[in-house]
């Protein structure tokens, strides 16, 4: 039988033939693309002819193509539909992958090719992108072996097969956590506060566990309303302790070893190829290019932020004694207060802005914006196979060409890990005269339907929707030649540019009355609502600066120098003791569970998300200044940042797009705390 993997794809725009494809028929297709990635490598070693750019830097970026289409489709299902035999399957897949990414990297005949191109590069009158392609292929053998000995290329050959086996360790034992906890309620006393929404979801999540009453889960849509209305402290205090202890207890998800074990490899890897720390290392490619400019950054953001955190704490602290009778502020009763304390300063809470924003109401406020700034429709498109019932496909669309296809998945379920992420089953590129198309993907965990109601949104998930759906932009409108260099294949603290500026759109008048409209009469969301909502758009932004700079923090605590991990807790306490607001848990710990820096990609990398604030208030002010939707900019937007990926130095393509470099005025500004 076909292995449907192996076979071209023949769906409509060569998309992945989904429904085909069974868990036995990604292990013999691995190994045929290993062997096949492999011949193409040998191919080029063996070229008779002298290195050239064309017949070595190209011919390396256009390999692995098979090999890299199936792990395209293999670990994002692992992130967004797996089980535990795939997570079997993951476990024995990933030696065989990060054996052949060392075997490329520490070739010698490659890397003697690639050496010779690049050192000629002076006279071969290269491109931007051909000159970034070669320095990052030298760069990437540099950086992973080719200049070490064979000692040091075995030990680290070891190095990274570990550290890949426990990255997925580490992620699959937080979502076993996420999922053998769930809160049980059966007298109806228990769901005071709680609104009707949240009540019905959890009785519809009941009734699929065959449970009576109610139930609440760790997944985001179901504990953060719950920890946010719940006028039960006791029951507050059950499921954010449940939640504070993922990874942290004795028994088999237990990630406090795993984490040693990552840290420890991380710096001795460092180490082996000549730089002081993880930091340094990963730093070195990245805009600020070192720990002490990412350190002074978060420092003084912190000096700016301190302030206006404490203010509000006392604020928050004397709400919370006069009008709840809460003596002592403690982490389960900080959602709940704040959102009291919120409702009584605007008059607003989520439940009465949910009916305004139902999913499929948002989603087509983001397309709206979309096609006015860039020209694109969103076609939908049943055809196209999906791994999920949940999934919509729908075909991007200009001038009548394709731009895309686009995936988007928005439910949380058993097998999906919590959060939301960007993510692509093909990249854009150009070859043989052909600009290839991507396949891009958005991951979610929103509030579901109910038998009742569609899917409405909290306010903060219509900003994660918008900046899941930037980062998609940013991949979809990529127009490069090179994949690697493609759509969000840029410096990691450069990537959250496209997507946190498209969360400044969810603040504007004239793009709330495109989508905002309640869901069962059609009437527009009240001015008065648009007003509070722009107008609680700082509110605590003080104590949720801090809150993000911690994060910052925690990471370069672990990776900016060779920590003493004896106590993980006892670590992660004194790393963020000076800017720590709430009382400490004695159980909770949230480096155990701190899926960012320890399974996916932001070690030492958690400070660009404020890096790129940065950015975007600053680029935001450009659309403010001309118009929202002021077609020069938006195609400037477009032309040096959407579409050029990773093929010229981010600074570069934001001062040709701005005219300047980026001020922090508008960031400031934007938090009030200026």
């Amino acid at each position: 039988m076909n292995n449907p993997l192996l076979t071209p794809f023949v769906g409509l725009h060569g998309t992945a033939p989904f429904a085909s494809i069974q868990l036995a028929d990604y292990k013999p297709a691995f190994e045929a693309a290993l062997q096949q990635a492999r011949t193409e490598i040998d191919q080029i070693t063996s070229n008779s002819e002298a290195p050239s750019f064309e017949n070595t830097l190209e011919a390396l970026e256009y390999s692995g193509q098979l090999l890299d289409r199936i792990s395209n489709i293999f670990f994002n299902l692992n992130s967004a539909e797996t089980s535990a035999d795939m997570q079997q399957l993951a476990q024995e897949l990933t030696p065989m992958l990060t054996a052949f990414s060392n075997d490329v990297s520490m070739n010698e005949a490659l890397f003697e090719r690639v050496k010779t191109v690049y050192n000629q590069r002076a006279s071969l009158h290269l491109t931007p992108e051909q000159q970034l392609l070669l320095e990052k292929k030298f760069k990437g053998f540099s950086r992973n072996g080719a200049l070490l000995n064979a000692a040091g290329k075995s030990r680290l050959r070891e190095i990274d097969r570990d550290l890949a086996q426990y990255k997925l360790t580490f992620g699959e034992h937080v979502l076993a956590e996420t999922q053998a906890y769930h809160l049980h309620i059966t007298q109806e006393a228990d769901l005071a506060g709680l609104p009707e929404g949240v009540i019905e979801a959890a009785a519809d999540l009941a009734k699929s566990r065959e449970l009576d009453g109610w139930v609440f889960t760790l997944d985001y849509p179901s504990y953060i309303p719950f920890v946010t209305y719940s006028d039960q402290r006791a029951l507050r205090k059950e499921i954010t302790l449940v939640n504070g202890r993922k990874g942290h207890q004795d028994n088999d998800n237990d990630n406090r070893a795993v984490l040693r074990n990552i840290v420890q490899l991380r710096h001795e890897r460092a180490h082996l190829l000549g730089y002081e720390s993880h930091a340094h290392f990963v730093l070195e490619e990245r805009m600020a290019q070192n720990p002490a400019t990412v350190q002074s950054f978060l420092a003084d953001l912190c000096q700016k932020a301190w302030p206006a955190a404490q203010r509000e704490w006392q604020q928050l602290t004397a709400f919370a004694q006069e009008e709840l009778g809460i003596d002592q502020l403690a982490r389960w009763d900080g959602p709940y207060v704040n959102e009291k304390l919120k409702q009584k300063l605007f008059q607003l809470d989520d439940e009465v802005l949910k009916p305004y924003f139902s999913l499929d109401r948002v989603l087509d406020g983001a397309f709206l914006v979309a096609n006015r700034l860039f020209g694109i429709e969103f076609v939908p498109a049943p055809s196209i196979e999906k791994y999920h019932a949940d999934v919509q496909c729908f075909e991007v669309i200009r001038n009548h060409e394709l731009v895309a296809v686009f995936y988007a998945d928005f439910f949380p379920r058993p097998g999906k890990r919590n959060g939301a992420w960007m993510t692509s089953f093909k990249p854009q590129y150009q070859q043989a005269g052909v600009n290839e198309r991507p396949h891009v993907s958005i991951v979610c965990n929103f509030t579901p339907p109910t038998p009742t109601k569609p899917s409405l949104l909290t306010f903060q998930e219509v900003t994660t929707l918008f900046h899941e759906f930037g980062h998609a932009l940013h991949g979809m409108l990529a127009n490069t030649t090179y994949p690697s260099l493609s759509g969000t294949s840029v410096y990691w603290d450069f990537v959250e540019l496209p997507s946190q500026w498209m969360e400044n759109w969810c603040y504007e008048e004239e793009v709330l009355s495109l989508f905002a409209t309640h869901y069962e009469t059609g009437e527009r969301i009240p001015q008065v609502y648009i007003d509070r909502i722009k107008e609680s758009a700082n509110f605590m932004e003080g104590m949720a600066t801090i809150r993000q700079l911690s994060f910052g923090m925690l990471d370069m605590a672990y990776h900016a120098q060779t920590p003493d991990l004896a106590d993980i807790k006892a670590f992660e306490k004194a790393a963020t003791a000076d800017i720590s607001l709430y009382p400490d848990v004695e159980d909770a710990c949230m480096s155990t569970s701190f899926s960012h820096i320890f399974q996916g990609g932001y070690s030492s990398g958690y400070y660009s998300y404020k890096w790129a604030e940065v950015l975007d208030a600053d680029a935001f002010e450009a659309f403010r200044e001309n118009g929202l939707f002021n077609p020069t900019t938006a195609t400037a937007f477009q032309e040096h940042i959407l579409s050029k990926g990773g093929t010229e130095h981010p600074m570069d393509l934001y001062r040709r797009f701005r005219g300047q470099d980026p001020k922090p005025d508008a960031l400031l500004k934007r938090a009030g705390l200026v």
